[in-house]
């Protein structure tokens, strides 16, 4: 993710003044240059091929999901997986990530044990790192989401283009804003709309007034064209969008005092459980971090581990506890009578902890991990009175996502387009649940030690670099 190098001065170092210092260039100025008009059209250029990227990204990791769990057991004669496959793929990621992070340019991306935050772009000598860290972990079940990944590639591929446009460096401006064009395709190929990509870019950036129009127009131009990638154009056919939406819900009744009540319960409790999973995560860290060919592997057969103990123990599949939790949201919100109380609570404890070995040592996005277990939190709390099981999930979904990525905006709209709808009567809960949460969580101190900064007002990268260091090596 790309925020506008120089926008803010880095944290804790103020700009000199001195009397000679130019002023700052209006930002309406920029937007009614020749420049601008060009960077635009490089927009629109850009659009289709990052999306169709980013779209054979999401393709990749899929059918690499569906053959590892499912073709590959069959080929070798099983007429399902057995209980003990899940050790087998989590220790091959493990492995692959190590070796990424140990020895290839960029570390593999940024650690999502860091939350989700503005960032530099990366350089192209990283791309080929953050895509296979990704494709492994992504694809080979470890409990992190696409999102990053794909923010991250997008934004450097558009800046690779720029170069080779330009035939050499482009200013660090231009270069920023560009790369939040490719991150704003990237990410709405996810989403399959984009204005929640560029909702999700916008919060998390931190920018506003005409500062924001100008990487805003931009990112909104690619990710429209992009979308016809998806949609089609004329006689030619798209491939397809894809959808957050979950099909067939029951419609949520009307809130009520009692289901108000829950919600801010949930926000309580959600706030304290992000804080737990993000301190398990930042203190196993630093113990992976200097052998990561080595300790990586065992974190991933841990969290193969953690999902065989979930389905010898409930009879439920071991897909509950892996991957990032996207897919399995719909059969849960469809039948939440199928888990048990026990079942529901055991789950959180084995996907939580999991969540926080992923986060601590592969790569991928924070997002639909924390959404999924909200959802089981939320459907949990609804065997109690007064909570019927959608209201629950879904202020369960913004509650978690918001103590994970401190982005309230982006959550109740992520929890919004799963729910479509269906659930639109229960938005004022969502809101109240997302507020509570978002709340305890800037009063609570940062598992990290150190206070953690507002969306927008962390430190840009360098330019042209991407953050992907760890915090326990600075």
């Amino acid at each position: 993710m790309a925020a506008p190098q120089g926008s803010a001065p880095h944290a804790g170092h103020p700009p000199a003044t001195t009397p000679s210092a130019a002023p700052p260039t209006d930002p309406f100025t920029i937007l009614r240059s020749r420049r601008y008009l060009g960077l635009l059209a490089l927009a629109a250029v850009l659009g289709v091929p990052i999306s169709a990227v980013a779209y054979g990204f999401l393709v990749l990791v899929g059918g690499l999901q569906r053959w590892t769990f499912q073709g590959l057991p069959a080929s070798l004669g099983f007429a399902a997986a057995p209980l003990w496959w899940p050790l087998l793929p989590l220790g091959v990621a493990g492995l692959l990530v190590g070796v990424v992070v140990r020895y290839l340019p960029g570390r593999g991306g940024e650690s999502p044990a860091d939350g989700f935050h503005s960032a530099g772009y990366p350089e192209p000598a990283a791309l080929g790192g953050i895509a296979a860290a990704a494709v492994a972990s992504i694809g080979l079940g470890v409990v992190v989401g696409p999102e990053a990944p794909l923010i991250a590639l997008g934004g450097g591929l558009a800046v690779v283009a720029l170069r080779l446009a330009r035939r050499g460096a482009a200013p660090a401006s231009v270069a920023s804003v560009v790369a939040a064009t490719g991150s704003f395709a990237a990410v709405s190929t996810l989403f399959g709309n984009p204005l929640a990509g560029a909702f999700l870019m916008m919060e998390a950036i931190g920018l506003g007034g005409a500062t924001a129009t100008m990487v805003l127009v931009p990112g909104l131009l690619g990710s429209g064209i992009g979308s016809l990638v998806f949609l089609g154009l004329d006689s030619w056919t798209g491939f397809g969008t894809f959808s957050l939406a979950i099909p067939n819900l029951p419609h949520a009744p009307s809130p009520t005092v009692a289901s108000l009540a829950w919600a801010v319960v949930t926000g309580v409790v959600a706030g304290g459980l992000c804080f737990a999973i993000r301190w398990v995560a930042l203190r196993l860290r630093p113990v992976v971090v200097p052998r990561p060919v080595l300790l990586t592997p065992l974190v991933g057969l841990a969290i193969g581990a953690l999902a065989v103990v979930f389905a010898a123990a409930t009879g439920h599949g071991a897909s509950d506890v892996l991957f990032s939790g996207q897919d399995a949201l719909g059969p849960l919100l469809q039948d939440p009578a199928a888990y048990g109380l026990g079942a529901l609570l055991l789950l959180i404890a084995c996907k939580g902890l999991a969540y926080a070995g992923a986060l601590s040592s592969f790569r991928g996005g924070p997002t639909f991990p924390a959404m999924y277990l909200g959802a089981v939190g939320g459907t949990a709390l609804a065997l109690l009175p007064g909570l019927d099981p959608l209201s629950g999930a879904a202020i369960g979904m913004g509650a978690m996502t918001v103590g994970m990525l401190r982005l309230p905006l982006t959550s109740v709209l992520l929890a919004t387009l799963f729910l479509g709808s269906a659930g639109m009567a229960v938005v004022p809960l969502v809101i109240v649940g997302v507020v509570t949460s978002y709340i305890v969580t800037l009063r609570l101190p940062d598992p990290a030690g150190t206070r953690s900064p507002s969306p927008g007002e962390a430190a840009p990268a360098a330019p042209g670099k991407h953050r992907t260091h760890d915090r326990t090596q600075s």
